[in-house]
């Protein structure tokens, strides 16, 4: 009964999707990794308190997201992420590639995890809304703040087993060179993030995490056309008409906002410059943007950053937004949609008084003093299901140390990194086709009507 109710409502959504007169010439994707709703909550409090709004929590659409992969209940990125841009349930590290059994890729002779292995016989690549997108004649990006081989931006533009096999991946969008992913005709338009040992030369000393092939990536992308960037001024000065990739760190993410460092650009900046030089194609574009930081803040128990990367994010969808009105009045032409890939195990608890700061220790509402565990000791409002921070006695927790950048909150249950959570997350959308965003929903839907909102 189940199977023939889920197959009624399968077909009333492609029939739906069928019939809707494509409306969108513009997409863009803004994914906020780990973003589930308690983060979501507590950044709206750490920015402009409880009765506030974040900028995209004003967007008319809303609807609950289901994240499970195809054989997980609780998600990798790389699965969930798949099944917004593929529109197919992927299994546990697969990168837009359907039934692919993982196997960790091999290491190269200087230790680094670079050949990417698929079962036998395993794996059916499926084409990305990207891919569709480029073939249909539109400019095309992806925006993050993780490396620009990391599961979120891979899942929009290549092809692999594992999602670790970020060296294989990053062959696959440099056009020309062997490895090159074809579906992606001329080349991805915009790419920006961070992860440059991905792209440049092994070197004992000064780049040991690079490409054990030798390759110069970043001269290849050069030799194809594009402009070529590595710090914020050099993004600044990109102009349309030219292919652009922008990776500002050497060998790992880009910064914390928090923490950034000057020749990084922000995630507002990176969104607004994707949108200057996508813009100016007549047939349109899709973009991705992605708040990567959120979710490494959060695997650390790292509150604070969490938080903060959360409003940046918010802070680029706005700026995002507001540059759209101007280009298209109304969001007649651009479909907008906001959401994450999977939820964590923070939790916001113990009865903070309404007023109090999100990342202190809990007051007693009555008294105003600390309150105590029953052990007498003190503790945070935002606490983590599992963690590296679980100490076997617990100590109290100092206020002004608790809403330090650094501070780490505690788990209930001590694991190497605090993991993922299986709940549903959020979702928002505004603008060109985005009356079909509600209710509840698989992550696999959304592909569908962004699909159907674009033509493709």
């Amino acid at each position: 009964m189940n199977k023939r109710l889920n197959f009624l409502l399968a077909a009333s959504l492609a029939s739906s999707c069928a019939m809707a007169a494509p409306q969108a010439k513009n997409i863009i994707f803004f994914l906020g990794d780990g973003m589930g709703p308690t983060t979501i909550s507590a950044a709206r409090i750490f920015k402009h308190g409880e009765d506030g709004l974040l900028n995209f929590e004003r967007l008319e659409r809303t609807a609950r997201i289901k994240t499970y992969s195809n054989d997980f209940q609780t998600t990798d990125s790389a699965p969930s992420m798949g099944a917004y841009m593929t529109g197919v349930k992927i299994n546990q590290d697969g990168i837009s590639i359907k039934d692919a059994r993982a196997i960790d890729p091999e290491k190269d002779a200087n230790g680094n995890r670079t050949i990417d292995k698929c079962a036998p016989n395993d794996g059916v690549i499926v084409p990305t809304i990207l891919e569709l997108a480029k073939a249909r004649g539109k400019s095309v990006g992806a925006v993050t703040t993780t490396e620009l081989t990391h599961a979120t931006p891979a899942s929009t533009f290549s092809h692999v087993c594992h999602r670790d096999a970020a060296y294989a991946i990053a062959r696959q969008i440099v056009p020309g060179g062997e490895g090159y992913n074809r579906a992606l005709g001329d080349g991805v338009d915009v790419l920006m993030g961070g992860g440059r040992h991905h792209f440049t030369p092994f070197d004992k000393a000064a780049n040991p995490k690079g490409r054990a092939d030798g390759r110069d990536l970043m001269a290849e992308f050069a030799a194809q056309g594009y402009a070529v960037g590595k710090t914020r001024a050099d993004m600044m000065s990109a102009r349309p008409g030219r292919k652009f990739v922008g990776i500002y760190s050497a060998d790992t993410h880009m910064d914390y906002s928090l923490a950034r460092r000057a020749e990084q650009p922000t995630l507002s900046e990176m969104a607004l410059k994707a949108i200057e030089l996508l813009s100016k194609d007549p047939d349109g574009f899709f973009l991705m943007v992605e708040g990567g930081k959120i979710d490494h803040a959060l695997h650390d128990t790292n509150a604070k950053n969490a938080l903060a990367d959360t409003v940046a994010f918010d802070e680029a969808i706005q700026a995002a937004i507001d540059r759209m009105r101007e280009i298209d009045p109304g969001l007649e032409n651009t479909l907008i949609v906001v959401t994450a890939d999977h939820d964590h195990t923070m939790v916001l608890s113990g009865y903070p008084k309404r007023g109090s700061k999100v990342l202190d220790i809990v007051h007693d509402y009555a008294r105003g003093e600390p309150k105590k565990d029953a052990d007498g000791k003190t503790f945070t409002a935002l606490l983590f299901g599992n963690g590296k921070v679980r100490p076997d006695v617990r100590a109290d927790v100092d206020s002004a140390v608790a809403q330090g950048d650094e501070y780490r909150q505690e788990a209930g249950v001590r694991t190497v990194y605090e993991s993922h959570g299986g709940g549903d997350v959020k979702l928002y959308a505004t603008g060109a086709g985005s009356a079909p965003f509600k209710g509840t929903m698989e992550n696999t839907q959304v592909f569908h009507l962004m699909k159907a909102a674009a033509g493709l």
